[in-house]
């Protein structure tokens, strides 16, 4: 049995999940640090949550999570 494409699917997987998760935590952290800016407006909220797809709530969530890891 040639496992050879296989194993190298598993690799190609692995370095995108990996990549997936590095970009996730990346915007993650760029959208706290945008809504935790002092001079940040509702509006900044309502387009955050454009951009991302995530919900005021789960945004709300993200910068209080920021907040306690000091971003």
């Amino acid at each position: 049995m040639d496992t050879a494409k296989i194993e190298l699917a598993v690799q190609r997987y692995r370095e995108c999940v990996a990549a997936l998760d590095a970009a996730r935590a990346d915007l993650e952290a760029e959208a706290a640090v945008t809504l935790r800016d002092s001079e940040q407006t509702p509006e900044d909220w309502t387009r955050v949550a454009s951009l991302t797809g995530w919900s005021h709530e789960e945004l709300a969530r993200l910068v209080d999570a920021a907040g306690e890891v000091g971003l």
